[in-house]
């Protein structure tokens, strides 16, 4: 895959997260998206960052001072290292942060 079909890959995906987030019934999160990077603020102070990594073609996932890095393989971002998908990760951590069930999905 080419650096610009990464980028609107990543672009597509991030878009849709953030506005799945936007739209989910809570107060206690603030989304924003700009330049390939995601990035949740919660009223409880916890920030978790979605981060496009052009130069090795993954999604880096910052939370709870863990990292997670997710490559694109067959239309799923799963984790380099455990091959766990991202969603239900990023899902799990989001609704325990926010106290109710999230269920993000690209």
């Amino acid at each position: 895959m080419t650096e610009n079909e990464f980028r609107q890959v990543v672009d597509q995906a991030l878009t849709r997260l953030f506005e799945q987030l936007d739209n989910l019934d809570s107060d206690e999160h603030d989304p924003t998206f700009a330049a390939g990077v995601l990035k949740i603020d919660f009223e409880s102070g916890q920030t978790y960052v979605l981060s496009q990594q052009v130069p090795v073609q993954e999604l880096w996932l910052s939370a709870r001072l863990r990292a997670w890095h997710f490559k694109l393989v067959d239309g799923q971002w799963l984790e380099r290292d455990s091959a766990e998908p991202m969603l239900p990760i990023l899902n799990g951590l989001l609704s325990q942060e926010l106290d109710l069930t999230v269920g993000l999905s690209i």
